[in-house]
């Protein structure tokens, strides 16, 4: 467990054994004390050191923490620690400075969703929370995200959102690009997701029991509550990097039954600078060759890999596997034919 982990709960425990007058906490005891807390509440806690516990009372002590009252009180060759007020507690004091601090960025990824149908609330909580905890009103935006405001389907959000949070399983009405008619399905949502500017929602097709079914929330028509139980996912999807499922693909779909291919691509020169800045999958092992930039990546071939290789022109040639470069070969082709087309036609 990461030392800085848990910071908090340590601080509370501390405060709790500065105000009580019946005791004295020597350093030891506030060791003991907060590894109790701290084994409780994750039973693969190490505990800690009294390092540790020194540097959370000098934290605490700061003015970057909450300026606590502490006093120190020699018993022989000891001393135990208490407050010099024990009227006084962490959790009746101001943010101190660095909750400040973190508070403001939040509000600050907040604010992406300021004007969200649905997410209206947003609006009139930034102004509170700035308000109640004194925090300074910027005049101009300091961040941007990338969005489209006329995406189709950001109504859905915060229904999703809360059937998540709910686990609530929901009836959705949902229009493919595959087929001319619209169609309905139960799912048991698990995660939401966005690439490529689009959000898509992530979780069990009741119906065919898939369970990574994915959809665009462009796509969807309406939704629904249900009475079903909710099915829990075998994915763990709260980590937010999802590494064990995303980590092996390019964008949000996964081919059902594939397996990793060793990708090899060739850039350009001009490109190579752009490439090796912002690689293009966690997995890239790049090496500077004769006639540009070469790379190798180990994914699932999807559509969205495709794609991404068709968005650099001809800036990339795939050199493997063969399938691969076979399929980006097959839709350039027809691309060109259908420009060709459009010439015989002037």
């Amino acid at each position: 467990m990461s030392v800085n982990k848990y910071a908090f709960i340590r601080y509370k425990v501390l405060d709790r054994c500065f105000r009580n007058p019946g005791r004295m906490y020597f350093i030891e005891d506030l060791i003991d004390e907060c590894n109790l807390v701290l084994t409780d509440y994750d039973p693969t806690c190490s505990g800690i050191s009294r390092r540790t516990i020194f540097l959370d009372i000098e934290f605490m002590e700061s003015e970057f923490g909450w300026s606590v009252p502490l006093e120190r009180y020699t018993v022989g060759k000891r001393c135990y620690y208490r407050y010099s007020d024990l009227s006084f507690s962490i959790t009746n004091q101001p943010l101190n400075m660095i909750e400040a601090e973190q508070l403001k960025s939040a509000l600050i990824i907040m604010s992406r969703f300021s004007g969200v149908a649905q997410f209206e609330w947003v609006d009139e909580l930034i102004p509170q929370l700035e308000s109640q905890f004194d925090l300074k009103h910027r005049e101009h935006s300091i961040m941007s995200f990338e969005s489209n405001q006329y995406l189709k389907g950001k109504e859905f959000l915060s229904k999703l959102f809360t059937a998540i949070n709910n686990k609530q399983v929901i009836y959705i009405t949902y229009k493919d690009f595959k087929f001319n008619e619209a169609y309905s399905f139960n799912l048991h949502p698990y995660f939401l997701k966005q690439y490529n500017n689009r959000w898509f929602v992530f979780g069990r097709n009741h119906e065919s029991n898939k369970s990574d079914y994915n959809a665009a929330l462009d796509r969807i028509i309406s939704i629904e509550s249900t009475a079903l139980k909710f099915i829990d996912s075998e994915i763990i999807w709260e980590d937010v990097s999802n590494e064990d499922y995303f980590g092996d693909i390019i964008g949000v779909s996964k081919p059902e039954g594939a397996d990793l291919e060793k990708i090899e691509l060739l850039f350009t020169p001009s490109l190579a600078p752009y490439i090796v800045t912002k690689p293009i999958h966690s997995s890239q092992i790049d090496k500077q060759v004769e006639d540009g930039l070469l790379v190798k990546i180990e994914v699932i071939p999807n559509y969205e890999l495709e794609q991404l290789i068709l968005s650099f022109g001809e800036g990339v040639k795939v050199l493997a596997p063969d399938s691969l470069q076979e399929r980006i070969l097959n839709r350039i082709q027809s691309n060109l034919d259908h420009y060709q087309k459009l010439k015989n036609l002037e």
